[in-house]
């Protein structure tokens, strides 16, 4: 037998098996150079962005919204001056691994383009430097009024600031109050026992549910916090009498469908009168502002515990921030709730009339009513101004001596201001609800920066008011 063509095939597989080394070798030694030369390429060229994550629509309803960077290399401590937010907007910056993360330090204004630049960005081992830009787009504002309608079912209804996509989201034969938290909207309604309830539904008005209340009573002063989906509310029983019971004590409860059959908690602070003439939840804390009946100015946590007195008061016009504005007896002040210290009300450049409300504005400034005096010493129109932190006065809007002002509320951006009319005030007679309203009422919106008219809405409670209207 032969053995000569089993020698040229061994000699073949030889050749062939060679043949594959070397290319194995040549194209290992390829690879390895190419990932040598990305990650050389990634240390010359800096950290790259390999993700980006916001949401534009959180962002408009409430502050602590953030844009994350996902780079491709672990980085090195980003301080807040490497960073520049335009349009302007308060932020802080933190760096954890991959990724640094800007978060903005109140919701940022609807319908604008917002650019968020971070210069110096380097690995945490050092090397080159790079620079990193997002630029988004904020959607536009919805919101919801309430409206009471003669001989027809009250309603909750949304619309755009055009005014030109109302739908009506919830109906009820008598609907007193309402408030909207990011995630339900919360109804006082009464039923024809003139009996008050609070029913809860999510943000399309749909999955009606009823929560429990403290007994059978009337709810006041319905109010949302801005987050945790809590609402509060003082409470009176139906037959409060010589024999005592709940009078304007204040409760809280939870909208989450988990805490659905919860009874709701009373807030008691020690040694503190239980009526309450006045509050307001703390913006982004766990605290609650209360005015006893007793005129005692309390800052505690929301089950009442850790109180602190703040002195005597009349009444709390507003917080924005941690600045509180409350009426003293003698005069208008302003006061920081972290520390409990407190100035003065700044002072306005222009004499526009009789002081009236005073609203603080996210991000700096107040809105101020005042009632115009003519020459005679008759009172005229009101006009709503803006007054900066230095007291520098615009006039952004005015009702006319026909009409009856009502309240005042600011968007949550501090971009918009909300004025609650009844036109014709003489022919528009309150109903008699508890909480009575002029039958014919108008939401005018305007810009705060300059005063231009944005809509005019029908209807009261537009969901940036923290309170009732008054």
């Amino acid at each position: 037998m032969s053995t000569e063509p089993l020698t040229r095939r061994a000699s073949a597989r030889t050749r062939r098996g060679r043949t594959f080394m070397v290319t194995f070798a040549i194209v290992t030694a390829v690879l390895a150079a190419v990932g040598i030369g990305a990650a050389a390429a990634s240390v010359v060229q800096g950290p790259r962005v390999t993700n980006v994550s916001i949401d534009p629509e959180a962002s408009v309803a409430a502050s602590g919204s953030r844009v994350i960077f996902t780079t491709s290399q672990s980085l090195a401590e980003v301080d807040d001056s490497q960073v520049t937010v335009e349009p302007s907007v308060p932020f802080a910056v933190d760096t954890s691994g991959r990724s640094v993360g800007v978060r903005f330090g109140m919701p940022l204004h609807d319908d604008t383009t917002y650019t968020v630049t971070i210069t110096g960005l380097t690995g945490i081992g050092g090397g080159p430097e790079s620079t990193v830009t997002e630029t988004f787009t904020t959607p536009s504002l919805e919101v919801n009024l309430a409206q009471r309608r003669d001989g027809e079912d009250d309603i909750v209804y949304r619309t755009d600031l055009t005014g030109e996509q109302a739908v009506a989201i919830f109906h009820h034969p008598r609907i007193e109050d309402f408030r909207a938290t990011g995630s339900h909207l919360v109804m006082s309604v009464r039923d024809d026992d003139d009996r008050s309830s609070l029913i809860v539904t999510d943000l399309n008005g749909e999955n009606a549910r009823e929560l429990p209340l403290p007994g059978d009573g009337s709810i006041r002063g319905l109010q949302a916090a801005d987050r945790g989906e809590v609402i509060g509310y003082t409470f009176s029983d139906a037959d409060l009498g010589e024999d005592g019971g709940l009078e304007s004590v204040l409760f809280t409860a939870s909208l989450d469908a988990s805490a659905a059959d919860a009874a709701p908690t009373q807030v008691t602070i020690a040694g503190a009168d239980p009526r309450v003439a006045d509050w307001r939840f703390v913006p982004d804390t766990d605290s609650i502002l209360v005015l006893g009946f007793d005129a005692n100015l309390l800052l505690a946590a929301s089950d009442g515990s850790g109180a602190t007195s703040l002195g005597s008061a009349l009444a709390i016009q507003g917080i924005a921030g941690t600045d509180a504005i409350v009426d003293r007896m003698e005069n208008t002040v302003v006061i920081d709730l972290t520390d409990g210290s407190e100035a003065p009300l700044v002072e306005a450049d222009t004499v526009l009339g009789l002081l009236g409300s005073v609203l603080p504005v996210p991000g700096g400034g107040t809105l101020r009513t005042y009632a115009t005096i003519d020459d005679a010493g008759a009172i005229g129109a009101t006009q709503l101004a803006f007054v900066d932190s230095d007291g520098v006065a615009r006039v952004i809007g005015e009702v006319p001596v026909s009409d009856a002002y009502l309240q005042t509320c600011v968007s949550p951006s501090g971009r918009y201001a909300a004025l609650l009319v009844a036109p014709d005030a003489v022919s528009n007679p309150y109903d008699l609800y508890p909480l009575p309203l002029p039958a014919n009422l108008e939401t005018q919106v305007v810009e705060i920066d300059d005063g231009t008219p944005v809509v005019s809405l029908n209807g009261f409670d537009i969901s940036w008011c923290r309170v009732p209207p008054e």
